[in-house]
């Protein structure tokens, strides 16, 4: 019974070790990649990054179905990757207990948008349970499972980017290792053919509303009854704002958020005489409680948009004024790429080529913004590739010309490698560019499968990307280092010109790879400096303009890559041995 403070995603990793999980498969995507991170420490668990959310999803399928519980976790877009598998084993069910957790992100601190994963489950017949602190962060993981294998459904958790990287107390308990599930061949339940599925939707409708009864009696769904002036249903991060700004109100907090409990509902609702919904994103609870003729007040009032807070709710509900400070006046800090990244050196000879990006996501995508200004388009992993070729289809060869498509290396073997495929099946033409810093940058430098390590430190075969482009039919493959500005600027140049798919590999490990060894450092000569700016175009962080107008390198931000003294024509910048 040891007590431990813990992160909410490190609690969902405690909370499958001790439910005896023998299978882990991921996708890293911020809020949810530190569960895996944490899993990986338990070797009694056997844990992957899978290329992408979709392969995760199948992998704690096929575990599932050979009869030990799995659990796959994601990001909320990565759902949407995963949907394809997810929709179908909620017809077929499980044998092994088998959890998704999805990680959603009110407030895109990280995401391309406020997907409420809630919406997803309702779609797929899927029972949702939200844990609202690191304790049921835990615990709910283990009563998924429990509730996976005694209604026959994947299951999944729901959290949210504030629960993820909170931290609070939570009690330890031993593992405990459910004997493995017998598997027996059964094509009715696991082939999902039409006739099959037809059978096997009748059985999905009823496990929801067997659900949505025994749900009413469940734990994890209780009333708070205090003053009964006012009432609120919450659930997840929300309850706790609602208990912070309210102390004294009356609260039936959900903790199976889908099937909703009607029954407990609708005697919850007859005790209160004001009764709020008050959950971030969408109006999921709020538009099923109206048509049951409750009575409730939600989104006329709260937002749709962005993370709550309990000063939310005492300006909307209580009608105080809450205090607001004069925000300090403080220089803006946009997001930008560290000192050295190589996606900087890359994206300045884009800007000087006056090229346009199809991007993608990851760290370039800072090559969006000033003073860069190279990526016009973001949508998903993996469509900077394909709307490039859609751009080409349907403006012709010409058009882009002054175009080329980046993607990393990690996003390009997530779904980079299908719209690779797409662009040489359908005469496409375009130019490709990988930019490979060996790892997944953004979520924290986690292996993947062109890396040669997995994510329990098995040094593997790494897949060969450029081989791998060839091996598709890419005719056209040049690798070249990207800080060797003088040869990007020529192969570029060539391969726009080309009338055929190319594919350009820049290669640099990103400067924030542990082992990175730094043995040289810029400095800058003011004597020589001509004021030009030209070192200043690709905004690195360690360059500063002085007074005078000459150029200053910060020491302990520079590590040496170069790109400053490549740029500057007056020998003004030289590197040093450190």
């Amino acid at each position: 019974m040891e007590k431990k403070i813990m992160l909410g995603n490190e609690a969902i990793a405690r909370g499958a070790f001790e439910a005896g999980v023998k299978v882990s498969a991921a996708y890293p995507g911020t809020p949810s990649t530190e569960i895996s991170e944490n899993i990986v420490k338990y070797p009694e668990i056997y844990a992957e990054w899978s290329p992408n959310e979709k392969v995760a999803m199948e992998v704690a399928i096929g575990a599932s179905i050979s009869g030990v519980r799995a659990m796959a976790s994601m990001k909320h877009v990565g759902v949407n990757v995963a949907s394809d598998p997810l929709y179908t084993i909620s017809y077929g069910g499980v044998n092994g207990g088998l959890v998704l957790v999805a990680a959603d992100d009110p407030g895109l601190y990280s995401s391309q948008n406020e997907q409420d994963t809630r919406c997803v489950a309702r779609a797929a017949m899927v029972p949702v349970l939200e844990p609202s602190d690191s304790q049921e962060a835990k615990d709910f993981v283990k009563l998924a499972f429990e509730l996976s294998e005694q209604y026959d459904t994947p299951v999944i958790v729901r959290t949210t980017t504030r629960l993820s990287h909170s931290q609070g107390p939570v009690t330890l308990c031993d593992r405990v290792v459910p004997e493995d599930k017998v598997y027996e061949r059964n094509p009715a339940k696991f082939v999902m053919m039409p006739g099959n599925a037809k059978g096997r939707h009748v059985f999905v409708e009823q496990r929801l509303k067997q659900m949505a009864a025994d749900a009413c009696d469940m734990a994890i769904n209780r009333m708070e009854l205090k003053d009964t002036k006012i009432g609120f249903i919450a659930s997840g991060i929300a309850y706790q704002y609602v208990k912070e700004a309210c102390p004294d109100a009356s609260v039936l907090k959900l903790g199976l958020v889908h099937p909703l409990p009607r029954k407990l509902i609708e005697e919850f609702a007859k005790k209160v005489d004001t009764l709020y919904i008050f959950e971030e994103l969408e109006p999921v609870f709020e538009e099923q409680i109206k048509s049951w003729g409750i009575s409730c007040i939600g989104k006329e009032i709260f937002t749709v948009q962005g993370e709550y807070s309990a000063n939310m709710i005492r300006k909307a509900v209580l009608k105080q004024e809450t205090e607001s400070k004069a925000p300090v006046q403080v220089p803006a800090r946009p997001p930008i790429l560290c000192p050295g990244c190589p996606h900087r050196s890359v994206y300045s000879v884009l800007n000087k080529l006056k090229i346009h990006a199809a991007g993608d996501i990851g760290c370039y995508t800072l090559g969006a913004v000033a003073p860069l200004s190279v990526v016009d388009t973001t949508v998903c992993m993996g469509a900077s590739i394909s709307t490039l070729h859609g751009m080409e289809k349907a403006k012709g060869k010409d058009y882009i010309k002054n175009w080329v498509a980046v993607i990393g290396d990690s996003t390009f073997m997530h779904t980079g490698v299908n719209s690779l495929m797409n662009m040489v099946y359908n005469q496409g033409t375009g130019t490709v560019m990988i930019l490979d810093n060996s790892t997944t940058g953004m979520t924290g430098h986690q292996d993947h499968a062109a890396t040669g390590k997995t994510l329990m430190g098995e040094v593997v075969p790494a897949i060969d990307i450029p081989n791998l482009c060839k091996a598709i039919g890419v005719k056209n493959v040049v690798e070249v280092n990207a800080f060797d500005l003088v040869t990007l600027e020529k192969v570029i140049r060539e391969e726009v010109a080309k009338d055929e798919v190319s594919v350009i590999i820049t290669k640099s490990p990103c400067v924030l790879l542990k082992g990175q060894k730094f043995t040289k450092k810029c400095v800058a000569e003011a004597d020589k400096c001509k004021k030009c700016g030209a070192c200043l175009r690709p905004g690195c962080p360690a360059l500063t303009k002085k007074a005078d107008g000459t150029v200053a390198i910060d020491a302990t931000m520079c590590n040496g890559c170069g790109l400053c003294m490549g740029l500057c024509k007056f020998g003004a910048i030289s590197q040093v041995e450190v």
